[in-house]
């Protein structure tokens, strides 16, 4: 375990707090010290919901190290049994917890409550939020679905959607409304507001849609395996995929398929001006395994981007992805060190990123336009309006996120290089009071640092010339132009070494 500023994954205790959040009618007894409650924030402030996790912790202190933890965890037991009246409860220790080995699943089945209990035993040292997730999910499923008759009209479950689930909650309504339209039924939707009496009636659907692979194909996989459930491998994000996977449906199903593609924008776009000026760009994708596979096809196949580099974080799906990488032409990269990604994004200089939020914030840093496509994420990824990734109004949802940033960039570079014009230069103000604009006045002293072995100097006619070049290849330009200087032996950087550099480069 690493201590870092951020992380692409919480321990997996945080991914068995998403499925118990998800759960109606389901308690997680959480054994953690006091300070491990952090994790509520996650799901009341930054999904914005209106209620607390059902989880109790015992949030022992340390103080209590030297006496008996075990009665601290059967009284949040017995609390958390007569406070909350669950169908079911879940059982596991926090990261920290697991060290004094109090067997939290052994303690809860020698109390004698009448209610099932499922025991979690998360490896809190060794895997990580999305396994916590899987596990989880396929505890419950293993220990609460039951055999049963196959409903009489053709009817699918859809497995894997979470709390703090990237579009979880609109995914599942487009993909709900899709299956309808080809006269397929939803049996159950899991673990998202599902009940423990619906887990126990999984079985009875003819087929199984894998919505989140990252945390419902263990699950899956057991159905499959125990009730005969074959479940669908094509996760429907962008247009061929949803093709794709109506086919998959239509093939497990015996029901052709009709699927109403009216909505979709993507001919539109293909015949628009804008594909001219924003198609080749080069594209660089990092998130969990199952988006980055998705809008890899989606950029290359659908939207004429040039991809040129992509990775995930969650090792579980790092198979898949160097497959990918290798049939894109490039390099995977497998990592959950945040900076491991800088440097890549730096070295690679591609015009987009397509990431999470630690991507979000290393695209400011470098100005380079970032769209979020995967958690983990921030409150704003998580919109009041209707915002599906999965089907055909996905498509277009995917199509503006991907190409806002785009168009907000060519303004900013648009203002960049205007910046000395008497209407568009810093101290003007409002650009739509062009006629109140001041003049701008004269340059503050130069207070630039001097220059030292190890750094350069911008000189003014050089940085305003700078600032003339296209922002997506920008900081190419001067990462280029510092290093053909310190290989030159200067200091300072000048119009003619700026010319110098790009002429060296050009060879």
């Amino acid at each position: 375990m690493k201590l870092t500023v951020w992380t692409y994954e919480g321990p997996p205790h945080v991914g068995a707090m998403r499925v118990a959040t998800a759960m109606k009618g389901l308690h997680y007894v959480l054994h953690a010290p006091q300070g491990d409650t952090y994790a509520d924030l996650l799901f009341t402030m930054i999904e914005r919901r209106d209620h607390r996790p059902p989880v109790s912790y015992t949030t022992f202190q340390a103080r209590d190290l030297g006496a008996d933890t075990a009665t601290l965890f059967k009284d949040a037991y017995r609390d958390a049994v007569a406070r909350f009246n669950p169908e079911a409860i879940i059982v596991g220790a926090s990261c920290t917890a697991e060290l004094i080995q109090d067997d939290p699943a052994g303690l809860a089945e020698t109390m004698g409550i009448d209610i099932p209990v499922i025991p979690l035993e998360l490896p809190s040292y060794s895997r990580k939020e999305n396994f916590g997730a899987d596990e989880t999910f396929y505890q419950i499923v293993k220990h609460l679905a039951r055999p049963r008759e196959r409903t009489k009209r053709v009817t699918c479950n859809i497995l894997g959607p979470t709390a703090l689930g990237f579009r979880a909650r609109d995914d599942v309504e487009e993909l709900t409304g899709l299956l309808s339209d080809m006269g397929i039924g939803v049996n159950v939707v899991a673990p998202l507001n599902a009940t423990p009496a619906d887990i126990a009636r999984l079985p009875a659907a003819h087929f199984n849609v894998l919505l989140c692979p990252e945390t419902g194909e263990a699950a899956a996989r057991w159905l499959e395996r125990n009730h005969d459930q074959p479940f669908t491998k094509t996760v429907p994000i962008g247009v061929g995929a949803t093709r794709d996977f109506i086919k998959e449906v239509t093939a497990l199903s015996g029901i052709p398929g009709k699927p109403d593609e009216s909505r979709l924008r993507l001919p539109w776009w293909s015949r628009s001006v804008d594909s001219t000026y924003l198609t080749g760009k080069r594209v660089f994708i990092f998130g969990d395994g199952t988006h980055v596979a998705a809008h890899a096809r989606i950029a290359r196949d659908e939207m004429g981007f040039e991809v040129v580099g992509l990775g995930c974080y969650n090792r579980e799906m790092a198979r898949g992805i160097r497959a990918l990488a290798k049939e894109y032409g490039v390099e995977a990269l497998i990592t959950d060190d945040y900076l491991e990604v800088e440097a890549a994004i730096e070295r690679l200089s591609p015009e987009m990123i397509l990431g999470t939020q630690m991507e979000r914030h290393i695209g400011k840093r470098l100005g380079i336009p970032c769209a979020v496509i995967s958690s983990p994420v921030h409150v704003q990824d998580f919109p009041a309006r209707y915002s599906p990734q999965v089907g055909f109004e996905g498509a277009n949802v995917i199509f503006d996120t991907l190409i806002h940033p785009l168009v907000m960039g060519l303004e900013e570079h648009l203002l960049t290089m205007f910046r000395d014009d008497f209407e568009f230069h810093d101290e003007a103000g409002p650009s739509h009071h062009g006629g109140k604009a001041k003049a701008k006045t004269a340059d503050t002293p130069d207070e630039r640092p001097q220059p030292s072995d190890d750094n350069v100097i911008w000189l003014s006619d050089a940085e305003k010339e700078l600032k003339k070049i296209p922002f997506f290849v920008r900081g190419k330009a001067r990462r280029n132009t510092e290093t053909f200087a310190l290989e030159k032996g200067l200091h300072e950087i000048s119009l003619d070494t700026l010319y110098e550099a790009k002429a060296h480069y050009a060879r």
